[in-house]
Protein backbone atom coordinates (compact mmCIF):
# COMPACT_ATOMS: atom_id res chain seq x y z
CA UNK A 1 0.00 0.00 0.00
CA UNK A 2 3.07 2.07 0.59
CA UNK A 3 3.21 2.74 -3.17
CA UNK A 4 -0.37 3.00 -4.28
CA UNK A 5 -1.91 6.90 -4.05
CA UNK A 6 -5.21 7.34 -2.04
CA UNK A 7 -8.16 7.97 -3.94
CA UNK A 8 -10.40 9.71 -1.27
CA UNK A 9 -9.36 13.10 0.96
CA UNK A 10 -11.72 12.59 4.34
CA UNK A 11 -10.93 15.44 6.66
CA UNK A 12 -12.33 15.58 10.63
CA UNK A 13 -12.85 18.64 12.44
CA UNK A 14 -13.64 20.70 9.11
CA UNK A 15 -15.14 23.77 10.82
CA UNK A 16 -12.51 23.79 13.11
CA UNK A 17 -9.71 25.99 13.42
CA UNK A 18 -7.02 24.09 12.06
CA UNK A 19 -9.18 23.05 8.73
CA UNK A 20 -9.72 26.95 8.69
CA UNK A 21 -5.76 27.69 8.87
CA UNK A 22 -4.14 24.91 7.28
CA UNK A 23 -6.21 22.80 5.15
CA UNK A 24 -8.10 24.68 3.13
CA UNK A 25 -5.23 26.50 2.20
CA UNK A 26 -3.14 23.65 1.78
CA UNK A 27 -6.16 21.84 -0.81
CA UNK A 28 -6.53 25.17 -2.30
CA UNK A 29 -2.85 25.28 -3.25
CA UNK A 30 -2.16 21.52 -4.07
CA UNK A 31 -5.24 21.61 -6.61
CA UNK A 32 -3.88 25.39 -8.08
CA UNK A 33 -0.10 23.57 -8.51
CA UNK A 34 -2.41 20.26 -9.97
CA UNK A 35 -1.21 18.06 -7.37
CA UNK A 36 -5.23 16.81 -5.77
CA UNK A 37 -7.59 15.39 -8.09
CA UNK A 38 -9.46 13.66 -4.98
CA UNK A 39 -12.91 13.53 -3.66
CA UNK A 40 -12.69 15.86 -0.68
CA UNK A 41 -15.15 14.99 2.18
CA UNK A 42 -15.41 17.26 5.37
CA UNK A 43 -16.71 15.84 8.65
CA UNK A 44 -17.71 17.83 11.29
CA UNK A 45 -20.66 19.23 13.37
CA UNK A 46 -20.90 22.94 12.72
CA UNK A 47 -22.49 23.32 8.94
CA UNK A 48 -25.61 22.76 8.46
CA UNK A 49 -25.12 21.67 4.70
CA UNK A 50 -22.24 21.47 1.71
CA UNK A 51 -23.06 25.18 0.84
CA UNK A 52 -22.55 26.38 4.49
CA UNK A 53 -19.23 24.30 4.53
CA UNK A 54 -17.96 25.81 1.24
CA UNK A 55 -18.91 29.16 2.60
CA UNK A 56 -17.16 28.74 5.29
CA UNK A 57 -13.97 27.59 3.45
CA UNK A 58 -13.69 30.74 1.21
CA UNK A 59 -13.90 32.62 4.54
CA UNK A 60 -11.04 31.15 5.71
CA UNK A 61 -9.21 31.32 2.63
CA UNK A 62 -10.02 34.91 2.28
CA UNK A 63 -8.80 35.54 6.24
CA UNK A 64 -5.61 32.76 5.11
CA UNK A 65 -3.87 33.30 2.11
CA UNK A 66 -6.28 34.68 -0.24
CA UNK A 67 -8.47 32.94 -2.78
CA UNK A 68 -7.60 31.76 -6.05
CA UNK A 69 -10.74 31.97 -7.70
CA UNK A 70 -10.05 29.20 -10.59
CA UNK A 71 -8.38 26.35 -7.78
CA UNK A 72 -11.20 27.73 -5.00
CA UNK A 73 -13.56 26.79 -8.15
CA UNK A 74 -12.40 23.18 -9.06
CA UNK A 75 -12.17 22.86 -4.57
CA UNK A 76 -15.70 23.87 -4.05
CA UNK A 77 -16.80 21.36 -6.55
CA UNK A 78 -14.78 18.49 -5.23
CA UNK A 79 -15.88 18.89 -1.83
CA UNK A 80 -18.45 16.98 0.12
CA UNK A 81 -19.89 17.35 3.34
CA UNK A 82 -21.07 15.10 6.19
CA UNK A 83 -22.92 16.23 9.51
CA UNK A 84 -22.26 14.14 12.16
CA UNK A 85 -21.55 13.51 15.33
CA UNK A 86 -17.71 11.11 16.32
CA UNK A 87 -19.24 8.87 18.87
CA UNK A 88 -21.64 7.83 16.48
CA UNK A 89 -21.86 4.75 14.45
CA UNK A 90 -24.39 5.86 12.29
CA UNK A 91 -21.79 8.91 10.89
CA UNK A 92 -19.15 6.20 10.17
CA UNK A 93 -21.65 4.35 8.18
CA UNK A 94 -22.84 7.06 6.33
CA UNK A 95 -19.41 8.11 5.72
CA UNK A 96 -18.73 4.46 3.83
CA UNK A 97 -21.69 5.05 1.84
CA UNK A 98 -20.50 8.85 0.96
CA UNK A 99 -16.23 6.92 0.11
CA UNK A 100 -18.21 5.08 -2.55
CA UNK A 101 -15.78 3.30 -4.78
CA UNK A 102 -13.12 4.37 -3.19
CA UNK A 103 -11.10 1.75 -1.48
CA UNK A 104 -7.50 3.77 -0.16
CA UNK A 105 -8.93 7.09 1.24
CA UNK A 106 -6.28 8.96 3.57
CA UNK A 107 -8.43 10.50 6.96
CA UNK A 108 -6.60 13.52 8.53
CA UNK A 109 -7.89 14.00 12.22
CA UNK A 110 -7.77 18.05 11.95
CA UNK A 111 -9.77 16.89 16.03
CA UNK A 112 -8.55 17.36 19.76
CA UNK A 113 -5.89 14.20 20.20
CA UNK A 114 -8.94 12.98 23.11
CA UNK A 115 -10.72 12.08 19.90
CA UNK A 116 -8.46 10.37 18.03
CA UNK A 117 -8.85 6.73 19.60
CA UNK A 118 -12.76 7.34 19.29
CA UNK A 119 -12.71 8.43 15.28
CA UNK A 120 -10.35 5.52 14.70
CA UNK A 121 -12.37 2.92 16.31
CA UNK A 122 -15.25 4.43 14.45
CA UNK A 123 -13.85 3.82 11.02
CA UNK A 124 -12.76 0.74 12.37
CA UNK A 125 -16.02 -0.80 13.24
CA UNK A 126 -17.63 0.64 9.60
CA UNK A 127 -15.01 -1.09 7.52
CA UNK A 128 -13.64 2.65 6.85
CA UNK A 129 -10.23 1.20 7.54
CA UNK A 130 -9.85 -1.51 4.86
CA UNK A 131 -7.14 0.12 2.70
CA UNK A 132 -6.82 3.57 4.13
CA UNK A 133 -3.98 5.31 5.84
CA UNK A 134 -4.90 8.04 9.04
CA UNK A 135 -3.12 11.21 9.62
CA UNK A 136 -3.44 12.18 13.15
CA UNK A 137 -1.97 16.05 14.41
CA UNK A 138 0.66 16.52 17.56
CA UNK A 139 0.60 16.92 20.32
CA UNK A 140 1.24 12.94 20.35
CA UNK A 141 0.62 12.84 23.98
CA UNK A 142 1.38 15.15 27.42
CA UNK A 143 4.13 12.92 27.88
CA UNK A 144 5.94 9.44 27.66
CA UNK A 145 3.03 7.47 29.23
CA UNK A 146 0.28 8.87 27.44
CA UNK A 147 1.96 9.32 24.63
CA UNK A 148 2.46 5.55 24.62
CA UNK A 149 -1.34 5.08 25.73
CA UNK A 150 -2.28 7.04 22.35
CA UNK A 151 0.10 4.48 20.21
CA UNK A 152 -1.88 1.83 21.35
CA UNK A 153 -5.24 2.89 21.43
CA UNK A 154 -4.30 4.08 17.19
CA UNK A 155 -3.17 0.42 16.72
CA UNK A 156 -5.96 -1.38 17.38
CA UNK A 157 -7.45 0.44 14.61
CA UNK A 158 -4.78 0.83 12.00
CA UNK A 159 -0.89 -0.59 11.91
CA UNK A 160 1.98 1.54 12.31
CA UNK A 161 2.47 1.17 8.54
CA UNK A 162 -0.88 3.63 7.84
CA UNK A 163 -0.58 5.97 10.91
CA UNK A 164 0.87 9.10 9.76
CA UNK A 165 2.20 11.14 12.70
CA UNK A 166 1.44 14.86 11.53
CA UNK A 167 4.58 17.56 12.45
CA UNK A 168 4.32 20.50 10.12
CA UNK A 169 7.57 21.38 11.09
CA UNK A 170 9.48 18.67 9.22
CA UNK A 171 7.33 20.46 6.14
CA UNK A 172 9.14 23.66 5.99
CA UNK A 173 12.28 24.35 3.46
CA UNK A 174 14.55 24.84 5.65
CA UNK A 175 14.34 22.35 7.85
CA UNK A 176 14.49 20.25 4.33
CA UNK A 177 17.70 22.12 3.63
CA UNK A 178 19.51 21.39 6.82
CA UNK A 179 18.81 17.41 6.43
CA UNK A 180 19.85 18.21 2.38
CA UNK A 181 23.04 20.52 3.02
CA UNK A 182 24.70 17.47 5.55
CA UNK A 183 24.41 14.41 3.13
CA UNK A 184 24.61 15.75 0.06
CA UNK A 185 28.02 17.93 1.11
CA UNK A 186 31.17 15.47 1.73
CA UNK A 187 33.41 18.01 3.26
CA UNK A 188 31.10 18.06 6.58
CA UNK A 189 31.69 14.03 7.31
CA UNK A 190 35.18 14.38 8.55
CA UNK A 191 34.79 17.20 10.60
CA UNK A 192 31.16 16.21 11.76
CA UNK A 193 31.94 14.76 15.12
CA UNK A 194 33.80 15.13 18.66
CA UNK A 195 36.84 15.51 17.28
CA UNK A 196 36.05 18.97 15.62
CA UNK A 197 33.22 20.34 17.23
CA UNK A 198 33.38 21.91 20.84
CA UNK A 199 29.71 22.40 21.07
CA UNK A 200 26.08 23.18 19.05
CA UNK A 201 23.29 25.74 20.43
CA UNK A 202 20.08 25.71 18.54
CA UNK A 203 17.52 28.77 19.71
CA UNK A 204 14.14 28.89 18.78
CA UNK A 205 13.27 32.78 19.87
CA UNK A 206 9.63 34.29 19.57
CA UNK A 207 8.37 38.14 19.98
CA UNK A 208 4.86 37.12 20.30
CA UNK A 209 3.62 36.24 23.58
CA UNK A 210 0.52 33.29 23.82
CA UNK A 211 -2.10 35.90 21.42
CA UNK A 212 -5.40 34.75 24.03
CA UNK A 213 -4.80 31.62 23.78
CA UNK A 214 -3.78 30.93 27.45
CA UNK A 215 -5.91 28.35 27.51
CA UNK A 216 -4.28 26.03 24.98
CA UNK A 217 -0.96 27.38 27.01
CA UNK A 218 -1.91 26.61 30.21
CA UNK A 219 -1.83 22.74 28.73
CA UNK A 220 1.21 22.52 26.96
CA UNK A 221 4.00 24.48 28.13
CA UNK A 222 7.10 25.25 26.12
CA UNK A 223 8.57 22.45 26.48
CA UNK A 224 5.66 20.41 24.79
CA UNK A 225 4.97 23.11 22.53
CA UNK A 226 8.27 23.41 20.59
CA UNK A 227 11.24 21.50 22.51
CA UNK A 228 10.12 18.09 22.77
CA UNK A 229 9.58 17.95 18.69
CA UNK A 230 10.44 20.66 17.25
CA UNK A 231 13.44 21.40 18.34
CA UNK A 232 14.30 17.96 19.14
CA UNK A 233 13.71 17.10 15.54
CA UNK A 234 16.37 19.18 14.38
CA UNK A 235 19.01 17.56 16.97
CA UNK A 236 18.15 14.25 15.14
CA UNK A 237 18.61 16.09 11.69
CA UNK A 238 22.33 17.07 12.91
CA UNK A 239 23.13 14.40 14.81
CA UNK A 240 21.85 11.52 13.10
CA UNK A 241 24.12 8.53 10.50
CA UNK A 242 24.08 8.36 7.17
CA UNK A 243 20.29 6.64 6.18
CA UNK A 244 21.27 3.44 4.62
CA UNK A 245 19.03 3.73 1.66
CA UNK A 246 16.16 6.57 0.02
CA UNK A 247 13.44 4.22 1.63
CA UNK A 248 11.27 6.00 3.91
CA UNK A 249 12.09 3.70 6.80
CA UNK A 250 16.39 4.34 6.26
CA UNK A 251 15.83 8.20 7.28
CA UNK A 252 13.28 7.55 10.49
CA UNK A 253 14.77 4.50 11.24
CA UNK A 254 18.09 6.34 12.09
CA UNK A 255 16.14 9.68 13.58
CA UNK A 256 15.02 7.05 15.73
CA UNK A 257 18.58 5.99 16.94
CA UNK A 258 19.41 9.55 17.34
CA UNK A 259 16.60 10.16 19.40
CA UNK A 260 17.25 6.96 21.61
CA UNK A 261 21.30 8.05 21.87
CA UNK A 262 20.19 11.37 23.60
CA UNK A 263 20.48 11.34 27.07
CA UNK A 264 17.54 12.07 29.17
CA UNK A 265 17.84 16.08 30.40
CA UNK A 266 18.49 16.17 34.13
CA UNK A 267 16.52 19.26 35.76
CA UNK A 268 19.64 20.60 37.18
CA UNK A 269 20.75 20.89 33.67
CA UNK A 270 17.68 23.02 32.30
CA UNK A 271 16.04 26.37 33.33
CA UNK A 272 12.71 27.20 33.06
CA UNK A 273 11.25 30.58 32.77
CA UNK A 274 7.75 32.76 32.27
CA UNK A 275 7.34 36.21 31.10
CA UNK A 276 6.32 38.69 33.38
CA UNK A 277 2.18 39.59 32.52
CA UNK A 278 1.74 36.02 31.23
CA UNK A 279 -0.53 35.19 34.51
CA UNK A 280 -2.48 38.36 33.75
CA UNK A 281 -3.70 36.78 29.98
CA UNK A 282 -6.87 35.59 29.76
CA UNK A 283 -7.22 31.35 31.11
CA UNK A 284 -4.35 31.38 32.55
CA UNK A 285 -4.21 30.55 36.49
CA UNK A 286 -2.65 33.61 38.90
CA UNK A 287 -0.51 31.46 40.42
CA UNK A 288 0.60 29.35 36.94
CA UNK A 289 3.83 27.69 36.95
CA UNK A 290 3.77 27.16 33.19
CA UNK A 291 7.25 27.93 31.28
CA UNK A 292 7.25 30.23 28.73
CA UNK A 293 10.60 30.11 28.07
CA UNK A 294 12.94 26.49 28.39
CA UNK A 295 16.87 26.58 27.95
CA UNK A 296 18.67 23.22 28.71
CA UNK A 297 22.15 20.82 27.76
CA UNK A 298 21.81 17.44 26.51
CA UNK A 299 24.70 14.73 25.66
CA UNK A 300 24.07 12.33 23.07
CA UNK A 301 25.72 8.76 24.11
CA UNK A 302 26.90 7.70 20.89
CA UNK A 303 30.66 7.35 19.74
CA UNK A 304 30.20 10.54 17.53
CA UNK A 305 29.08 12.69 20.08
CA UNK A 306 30.18 12.13 23.18
CA UNK A 307 31.18 14.66 25.57
CA UNK A 308 29.65 17.27 23.08
CA UNK A 309 27.00 19.12 24.78
CA UNK A 310 24.22 20.59 22.86
CA UNK A 311 22.60 23.66 24.41
CA UNK A 312 19.19 24.29 23.48
CA UNK A 313 16.79 27.12 24.58
CA UNK A 314 13.35 28.40 23.09
CA UNK A 315 11.20 31.36 24.37
CA UNK A 316 8.32 33.70 23.94
CA UNK A 317 8.64 37.18 24.06
CA UNK A 318 12.30 37.41 23.78
CA UNK A 319 14.27 40.37 21.25
CA UNK A 320 13.82 38.93 18.18
CA UNK A 321 11.66 35.72 15.96
CA UNK A 322 14.30 33.18 14.68
CA UNK A 323 15.29 29.73 14.70
CA UNK A 324 19.17 29.13 14.29
CA UNK A 325 21.81 26.53 14.84
CA UNK A 326 25.39 27.39 15.61
CA UNK A 327 27.83 24.77 15.55
CA UNK A 328 30.90 25.64 17.24
CA UNK A 329 34.09 24.14 16.06
CA UNK A 330 37.28 23.47 18.18
CA UNK A 331 40.47 26.35 18.17
CA UNK A 332 43.09 25.42 16.18
CA UNK A 333 45.59 23.57 18.51
CA UNK A 334 48.77 25.63 18.39
CA UNK A 335 48.33 29.63 17.79
CA UNK A 336 50.80 30.24 14.91
CA UNK A 337 50.36 33.83 14.64
CA UNK A 338 48.09 35.34 16.97
CA UNK A 339 45.86 33.99 20.34
CA UNK A 340 42.29 32.37 19.26
CA UNK A 341 39.98 32.57 22.02
CA UNK A 342 36.84 30.01 21.88
CA UNK A 343 34.07 32.31 20.72
CA UNK A 344 36.52 33.62 18.00
CA UNK A 345 36.72 29.85 16.75
CA UNK A 346 35.30 28.75 13.31
CA UNK A 347 31.63 27.52 12.98
CA UNK A 348 28.71 26.94 10.97
CA UNK A 349 25.53 29.40 11.18
CA UNK A 350 21.80 27.82 10.06
CA UNK A 351 19.44 30.49 10.29
CA UNK A 352 16.48 28.42 9.83
CA UNK A 353 13.55 31.07 10.12
CA UNK A 354 12.60 34.03 9.42
CA UNK A 355 14.77 33.90 6.98
CA UNK A 356 17.40 30.94 5.31
CA UNK A 357 20.91 31.15 5.53
CA UNK A 358 23.93 28.91 5.91
CA UNK A 359 27.29 30.54 7.19
CA UNK A 360 30.46 29.59 8.12
CA UNK A 361 32.59 31.74 10.42
CA UNK A 362 36.43 31.76 9.71
CA UNK A 363 38.64 34.10 10.35
CA UNK A 364 41.16 36.20 7.97
CA UNK A 365 44.55 38.64 7.91
CA UNK A 366 43.70 42.16 8.72
CA UNK A 367 45.51 44.50 6.30
CA UNK A 368 48.78 45.79 7.48
CA UNK A 369 52.25 44.47 8.72
CA UNK A 370 51.44 42.38 11.55
CA UNK A 371 50.22 38.80 11.07
CA UNK A 372 47.27 39.40 13.22
CA UNK A 373 43.43 38.13 12.56
CA UNK A 374 39.53 38.98 12.33
CA UNK A 375 36.47 37.49 12.21
CA UNK A 376 34.43 36.82 9.28
CA UNK A 377 31.48 35.04 8.48
CA UNK A 378 31.18 33.80 4.51
CA UNK A 379 27.56 33.91 3.38
CA UNK A 380 25.41 31.77 1.08
CA UNK A 381 21.45 33.17 1.28
CA UNK A 382 18.70 31.19 -0.30
CA UNK A 383 15.76 32.68 -1.75
CA UNK A 384 12.82 31.64 -0.27
CA UNK A 385 10.67 31.67 -3.48
CA UNK A 386 7.56 30.30 -4.36
CA UNK A 387 8.12 27.35 -1.94
CA UNK A 388 5.65 24.98 -0.64
CA UNK A 389 3.92 25.49 2.24
CA UNK A 390 4.04 22.67 5.08
CA UNK A 391 0.98 21.08 4.87
CA UNK A 392 1.24 21.33 1.18
CA UNK A 393 3.96 19.19 1.27
CA UNK A 394 2.64 17.13 4.05
CA UNK A 395 -0.80 15.95 2.76
CA UNK A 396 0.63 15.31 -0.86
CA UNK A 397 3.11 13.33 1.28
CA UNK A 398 0.56 11.16 3.00
CA UNK A 399 -2.03 10.98 -0.34
CA UNK A 400 1.22 9.73 -2.49
CA UNK A 401 2.23 7.34 0.88
CA UNK A 402 5.00 8.78 1.12
CA UNK A 403 6.33 8.54 4.94
CA UNK A 404 9.65 9.85 4.55
CA UNK A 405 8.56 13.32 6.85
CA UNK A 406 6.48 11.62 9.19
CA UNK A 407 6.87 10.98 13.03
CA UNK A 408 7.36 7.06 13.40
CA UNK A 409 5.66 5.53 16.88
CA UNK A 410 8.88 4.65 18.60
CA UNK A 411 10.61 8.54 17.72
CA UNK A 412 7.87 9.99 19.52
CA UNK A 413 8.16 7.96 22.95
CA UNK A 414 12.18 8.49 22.71
CA UNK A 415 11.46 11.97 22.30
CA UNK A 416 9.44 12.66 25.06
CA UNK A 417 11.73 10.35 27.02
CA UNK A 418 14.46 13.30 26.81
CA UNK A 419 11.99 15.68 28.27
CA UNK A 420 9.99 13.78 30.62
CA UNK A 421 12.02 14.65 34.00
CA UNK A 422 11.40 18.30 33.38
CA UNK A 423 7.57 18.03 33.29
CA UNK A 424 5.23 18.31 35.83
CA UNK A 425 6.07 20.09 38.97
CA UNK A 426 9.96 19.12 38.67
CA UNK A 427 11.46 22.52 38.02
CA UNK A 428 11.19 26.12 39.32
CA UNK A 429 10.02 28.49 37.00
CA UNK A 430 11.72 32.00 37.01
CA UNK A 431 10.02 35.35 35.84
CA UNK A 432 11.63 37.44 33.22
CA UNK A 433 11.29 40.71 31.11
CA UNK A 434 9.79 41.15 27.79
CA UNK A 435 12.14 41.64 25.04
CA UNK A 436 15.04 39.49 27.02
CA UNK A 437 16.52 36.57 26.40
CA UNK A 438 15.07 35.18 29.47
CA UNK A 439 15.84 34.60 32.94
CA UNK A 440 19.19 35.01 33.90
CA UNK A 441 19.37 31.68 35.43
CA UNK A 442 19.86 30.08 32.15
CA UNK A 443 23.18 31.92 31.32
CA UNK A 444 25.10 29.90 33.58
CA UNK A 445 23.79 26.79 31.43
CA UNK A 446 26.11 27.88 29.30
CA UNK A 447 28.30 29.40 31.11
CA UNK A 448 31.64 27.39 30.14
CA UNK A 449 31.31 28.04 26.39
CA UNK A 450 31.53 31.73 26.86
CA UNK A 451 27.66 32.05 26.66
CA UNK A 452 24.81 31.97 24.07
CA UNK A 453 24.56 32.93 20.47
CA UNK A 454 22.27 35.24 20.30
CA UNK A 455 20.28 35.64 16.69
CA UNK A 456 20.05 38.41 15.09
CA UNK A 457 18.18 40.47 12.99
CA UNK A 458 19.60 39.50 9.31
CA UNK A 459 19.19 41.99 6.29
CA UNK A 460 17.74 40.65 3.12
CA UNK A 461 20.75 41.46 1.68
CA UNK A 462 24.34 40.98 2.39
CA UNK A 463 27.48 43.13 1.48
CA UNK A 464 29.92 40.36 0.00
CA UNK A 465 27.95 37.39 0.49
CA UNK A 466 27.35 34.62 -2.26
CA UNK A 467 24.09 34.41 -3.69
Amino acid sequence: MANLKSDAFVFFGATGDLASKQIFPALQAMIRHGHLDLPIIGVGRSAENLDQLRAHARESLEKHGGVDARAFSMLAAKLQYLKGDYNSQETFGDLRKALGKASRPVYYLAVPPSSFATVAEGLAKSGCDKGARVVVEKPFGRNLSSAQELNRALRKSFPESSIFRIDHYLGKEPIQNLLYFRFANSFLEPIWNRNYIQSVQVTMAETLGIEGRGRFYEEVGVIRDVVQNHILEVVALLTMETPISRDPDGLRAEKERAFRAIRPVAPHDAVCGQFRGYRNEKGVAPDSQVATFSAMKLYIDTWRWADVPFYIRAGKRLPVTATEVVVQLRRPPQAVFDPVTQGEANYLRFRLSPNVSISLGARTKKTGEAMVGEPVELVVRQASGDEMTPYERLLGDAIRGDATLFVRQDSVEAAWNVVDPLLGNAMPVHEYESNTWGPAEADQIVASEGGWHNPELVQETTKGAAK
